[in-house]
């Protein structure tokens, strides 16, 4: 018999939906504006899980250190909220998994490191702030992931306990935080990862390739447990 789900969280870059071209197409404005090449989606793209710093220092190959970064990086945010969810699009099978959780009355919602002046016109823009039960941004409390407080307070937002609810991420830090709020997590294998990640030994309770395997799992009224529920 499957284990109860209270609730089901995402991740938004890189596991609800993806944002790489949008967010490739801002940093290549930024390169044009300081005499730079741009870069190609494939290069950007393992990177986008890890926010604005990270692609900043990808593109202009700065330490984490330089001062430059953080100009740059409001540049970036300036180009990337102008035109936020032209490209973007939710990943294949997401509605299918959304729509399972819909049907089966399991509330669900985003926890994310995005601050929320980015967050919710993205979620306006895919058509699905009115449908998340909660949206927990970056900025939305002191503490963001790898810390488990915004998962817990997610989890309160929605009365899920912890221990029956589920994280999906693509990032070690997404794993590392359910994993500290008590939360089963599993890693979206069809997100941001690049050739040195290794997912599977993250201690997510299991890795998924498609969001429809887990909207079949559903529909036979397996729940998520064939990913490692006790």
């Amino acid at each position: 018999m499957a284990e109860a789900i209270d609730a089901v969280l995402f991740d938004l870059d890189g596991t609800l939906a993806d944002t790489a071209p949008d967010l490739t197409r801002a940093l290549n404005a930024v390169l044009a504006e300081q005499g730079h090449p741009p870069l190609p989606l494939e290069r950007v793209r393992p990177q986008v899980s890890h926010g604005g710093r990270a692609l900043i220092r990808l593109g202009f190959g700065l330490e984490p250190d330089d001062p430059r970064g953080e100009p740059l990086r409001q540049a970036l945010l300036r180009h990337y909220q102008g035109d936020i969810c032209r490209d973007t699009r939710l990943f294949s099978g997401m509605e299918t998994l959304l729509w399972r959780l819909e049907r089966a009355a399991i509330p669900w919602g985003v926890v994310t490191n995005k601050p929320g002046w980015l967050t919710r016109p993205l979620l306006q823009g895919l058509g699905l702030e009115a449908r998340a039960g909660c949206v927990v941004s970056g900025d939305s409390l002191p503490q963001s992931k790898p810390h488990p407080a915004p998962l817990l307070h997610a989890c309160h937002e929605l009365g899920a306990a912890p221990g029956r609810s589920w994280y999906l991420g693509d990032a070690r830090r997404d794993i590392e935080a359910a994993r500290a709020a008590g939360c089963h997590s599993l890693v979206a294998l069809w997100g941001y990862l690049d050739g040195a990640d290794r997912p599977c030994e993250w201690g997510a309770d299991g890795c998924v390739a498609d969001p429809r395997e887990l909207a079949r799992g559903l529909e036979a009224g397996d729940g998520f447990s064939g990913w490692g529920a006790d």
